[in-house]
């Protein structure tokens, strides 16, 4: 009896280490050590508010860490959760692009006057194999009329207003990126990317909202107008011109 236990167990154990060499059990199990991982890094003061005490949001911070090859807390310091969704704070945006050695480090042109509307930044770099830098490769221009078009410097207390050298080479190096690097980013945008297009849905929500409010307000103004002047009609007193015998009504 006892010898056929031991069979049994040896069996089970076998077919677990089985299933551990399998692609789903080496899935499984490196979960398993994320897990473990994850709820030290929960217990850290450390850390930003947004992992503390949240298993959830560590594991993704810890998978995300591993696909771009930096260290958890980098991640976790410079991924910021703006109005619901996740997105880079942009200097660590720019730093994974230098730290990628696929390109020169990134560089910003300007032009235009400064405190006009023409002013304007756009990212350059260069492929790294292009060591005599004889192919650059251009970003798009980002000016201050752009912004104000895109209601980027719409928003009370924008960045936009305050530091607009800054916010330029931001969104130019952003818009860089997604170019030339779109992996980089793992799709996200930036943390005032983010912001911006916030600020721009909740005043296209606001502007539609009073469209629609004059649009109502108009629709009862024509209707109390018909009521008015139906109710006038019916009131009103017929009169026959005793030379003609035109009809009139006194209204």
């Amino acid at each position: 009896m006892c010898k056929e236990n031991n069979a049994t167990t040896a069996q089970v154990v076998s077919q677990v280490e089985s299933y551990d060499l399998t692609p789903a059990g080496q899935s499984a199990k490196q979960f398993e050590i994320i897990q473990r991982k994850a709820k030290a890094l929960t217990t850290s003061t450390i850390v930003p508010d947004t992992y503390r005490n949240n298993l959830g949001n560590c594991v993704i911070a810890l998978e995300m860490a591993e696909r771009m090859g930096v260290v958890p807390l980098m991640v976790m310091q410079n991924l910021y959760i703006v109005h619901g969704n996740p997105a880079w704070s942009s200097k660590f945006l720019i730093a994974s692009i230098n730290a990628s050695k696929r390109f020169s480090p990134l560089r910003f042109e300007f032009k235009g006057e400064e405190g006009t509307p023409q002013y304007g930044c756009r990212c350059y770099a260069y492929e790294a194999q292009d060591k005599e830098h004889k192919e650059p490769l251009y970003g798009d221009w980002i000016t201050i009329d752009m912004a104000n078009k895109e209601g980027w410097t719409k928003k009370q207390g924008s960045k936009w207003l305050s530091m607009p050298n800054q916010m330029l080479r931001y969104r130019a190096a952003a818009f860089w990126q997604r170019v030339y690097c779109p992996e980089i980013s793992m799709g996200l945008l930036t943390a005032e990317e983010a912001e911006d297009i916030a600020v721009d849905t909740t005043s296209a929500q606001a502007e539609a909202a009073r469209a629609r409010a004059e649009e109502l307000r108009k629709r009862a103004t024509d209707a109390m107008a018909r009521q008015t002047k139906a109710d006038a009609i019916e009131d009103a007193e017929v009169v026959v011109d005793a030379e003609t015998g035109e009809l009139t009504m006194n209204i």
